[in-house]
């Protein structure tokens, strides 16, 4: 049973802060994700973790014992490169052994052991291969092989299908998938590509500018973004944000902008800016006479996914997608009325970034959700 504790990591480059104070509980047989655009500091995560680079303060622990000063060798992780780092000159075979082989392992436990592996990864036919050779999916399955036969208690990789074309990444996704099944390991997977994120993991870590802005299954930090960043990040197109005011009028709780009129529920609210948030696939023709929630904007442009079309719609200024099934039944320059349910809409802090969420007390509040919150957007 392996755990691993980062507990305030923070990394400095000079003058750069490249990780800020990052603190994530992993249990054993987790496939935690790292997700963040480049730069984020999600590699530079993987390398504390891994012992290739220390920490400028915090801790690692692994398994209850405290591995920061620890050497990468001594960890027991092993590590999968973007790059693969397979030696040209030796073939498959002894590239798959050679971490044993450093290590003094018997060659009868070293055949075994790499041609158990070779087995389960479709590599047996390969094995007389140099890496020259092979194409980039089967050096990819080599170079995690190499870290298999180790035995590892930790799995890191480092954007190990940035190299496949799109075709073999589905692929690939799929095997390692299955994989982490059957091994029942923990993995530690860094990528900036959120469909890998979302397919693959358990938890999702995703990081901005170094920071941590919050750990969740793909649905949570789909269904309930902590942050703008989070919501704009995960999605494609990505959530929609609107300035707009969060009022009352007549004792119900209204958000309105430009081309924006949402009311949410009864009660009293003191006037605050807000962010509206709302999902592409949430918004659809609001029908004649709507009572819910209205977006009136014009359409700026149409885009043809073959099963789903998307339009680009002004909405008070601000440029609003929404996602549906073909045809969208809409035409550019067309002046159009939208609607979403109540409860697909999100509001966020304008200043903070942080999503907030409705607490009925007294009377109808806003307050910061934290930031692994479980609470329904909008309530």
């Amino acid at each position: 049973m392996t755990r691993i504790y980062l507990n305030e990591i923070r990394r400095e480059f000079g003058s750069t802060l490249a990780l800020d104070d990052v603190t994530i509980d992993i249990p054993h047989g987790e496939f935690l994700v790292l997700l963040g655009p480049s730069g984020c500091g999600k590699s530079t995560l993987l390398r504390i973790i891994a012992g290739l680079l220390a920490p400028t303060s915090g801790q690692v622990v692994i398994d209850d014992q405290d591995v920061t000063t620890l050497a990468p060798g001594k960890r027991d992780v092993a590590m999968v490169f973007q790059s693969y780092a397979l030696y040209p000159h030796l073939s498959v075979e002894r590239n798959l052994g050679f971490g044993l082989q450093v290590r003094h392992r018997a060659k009868d436990e070293i055949k075994v052991r790499v041609e158990a592996v070779a087995e389960q990864l479709g590599l047996s036919a390969l094995l007389a291969r140099r890496p020259k050779e092979l194409s980039g999916g089967q050096r990819q399955r080599v170079a995690l092989g190499r870290a298999m036969v180790r035995e590892p208690k930790v799995f890191l990789m480092d954007e190990p299908l940035s190299n496949l074309d799109a075709q073999l990444r589905t692929a690939t996704r799929q095997e390692l998938s299955a994989l982490h099944q059957s091994l029942k390991t923990t993995f530690i997977y860094v990528t900036h590509d959120q469909v890998e994120a979302m397919t693959m993991a358990t938890r999702i870590a995703i990081l901005n500018n170094g920071r941590l802005e919050q750990v969740g299954t793909p649905a949570e930090v789909y269904d309930e973004p902590a942050t703008t960043f989070v919501a704009s990040f995960i999605g494609a197109p990505p959530m929609n944000l609107l300035p707009a005011v969060a009022l009352s009028l007549a004792g119900r709780v209204r958000v309105m902008a430009g081309g924006v009129d949402v009311t949410l529920a009864d009660g009293d609210l003191a006037e605050r800016d807000v962010l509206l948030g709302v999902r592409p696939e949430h918004l659809r023709r609001a029908p004649e006479n709507s009572d819910g929630p209205v977006f009136t904007g014009t359409v700026l442009a149409l885009e043809n996914l073959g099963s789903e079309e998307i339009a680009f719609c002004d909405i008070g200024g601000v440029q609003v997608a929404v996602r549906g099934a073909r045809p969208l039944a809409m035409a550019v320059g067309e002046t159009v009325a939208l609607t979403s349910d109540p409860h697909q809409l999100y509001l966020f802090d304008p200043v903070t970034t942080r999503r907030l969420i409705w607490v009925h007390d007294d009377s109808l509040a806003v307050h910061g959700a934290a930031r692994a919150s479980t609470n329904a957007p909008v309530a």
